[in-house]
C-alpha cells in the first residue's frame, strides 16, 4: 500500500542526484574526515546495540554505510530506499561479492514493505531530519518500531550547539527574505524529539554527537519496550 506521507525532497533523488551524492562524500579531506567519523560512530551504535544480525539500512541511499554493516561476517542486511536512482547506483558501485549480502528493496520509511518484527535492528542515518512535522516524525518511528523487534539507531540534527545556534540565525534570515519554504533540512529541539521516541514505543538506551558542543548530528540507539506493540 502507497505510504499517505510524501516528502518533497525526495523527489530530487534521480539517478544523476543520487551518484553525485555517492561521490560527494568521497571529495576533500574534510568529506573523507566527515565520512570517518560518521563511519565511527556507526560501529560505535552497532556495538551499543549488542551487533545484530538482521538489520534494515534505511534509507540506504547508494550503500554508503555498507562497508561498515557487513563488517560482521554473520550479519544480513536489507538495504531500503524510496529513490530506485539510489538503489540504480548502488547496483553500480559496489562489487558482486558485496551485492552477494545485501537485500535491495525499494519501499518508503513510512510504510515499510517488511512484516512485523523482521529485523533485529533500524539503522536510520540521515532521514529525521528531512523531517518537519512532529506528526511526520512520529509516523516514521512507529514503522520503525513496528519492523524491529529489538533496536533503532537513528542520526539526526539537534539543538544545544553551535552549528544548530548558528542554523537558527540562517533560517531567520531565510524567513525575512521569504524563502523558507525551500528549507528541507531541520534541526530537532531535543526536548521534543526524545519524548517523540518514548511515545513511539523505545527508550533511549545511548546517544553520541559527531563533535559535542560543535556539529548539530547526534546518533541515538533506541531500544524497542517489551509490550509496547500498541504504540506502533
Amino acid at each position: 500500500m502507497p505510504s499517505p506521507i510524501s516528502l518533497a525532497f525526495s523527489d530530487k533523488y534521480n539517478q544523476a542526484h543520487a551518484e553525485a551524492y555517492w561521490h560527494k562524500h568521497r571529495r576533500g579531506l574534510a568529506r573523507r574526515l566527515s565520512d570517518w567519523r560518521d563511519q565511527q560512530l556507526a560501529r560505535w551504535a552497532l556495538a551499543q546495540a549488542g551487533e545484530p544480525l538482521q538489520v534494515l539500512d534505511l534509507p540506504c541511499g547508494a550503500g554508503r554505510f555498507w562497508p561498515t554493516l557487513l563488517s560482521q561476517p554473520q550479519r544480513q542486511l536489507i538495504a531500503a530506499d524510496n529513490a530506485e536512482g539510489m538503489l540504480e547506483v548502488a547496483r553500480r558501485v559496489h562489487s558482486p561479492a558485496t551485492l552477494a549480502r545485501v537485500q535491495l528493496l525499494h519501499t518508503s520509511a513510512f510504510a515499510m514493505d517488511l512484516p512485523a518484527q523482521s529485523v533485529d535492528s533500524v539503522f536510520c542515518m540521515r532521514l529525521l531530519h528531512h523531517v518537519a512535522e512532529p506528526a511526520h516524525r512520529l509516523a516514521l518511528l512507529r514503522e520503525c518500531h513496528r519492523v524491529t523487534r529489538d533496536s533503532l539507531i537513528i542520526s539526526l540534527w539537534v539543538d544545544g550547539n553551535l552549528k544548530a545556534h548558528r542554523r537558527a540565525r540562517l533560517e531567520a534570515r531565510r524567513a525575512a527574505r521569504g524563502s523558507a519554504e525551500n528549507n528541507n533540512r531541520f534541526v530537532a529541539r531535543r526536548s521534543d524529539i526524545e519524548p517523540l521516541f518514548i511515545e513511539a514505543g523505545f527508550s533511549i538506551q545511548a546517544y553520541r554527537d559527531f563533535l559535542p558542543g560543535y556539529a548539530m548530528w547526534r546518533v541515538y540507539v533506541l531500544r524497542r519496550n517489551p509490550g509496547s506493540e500498541a504504540a506502533a
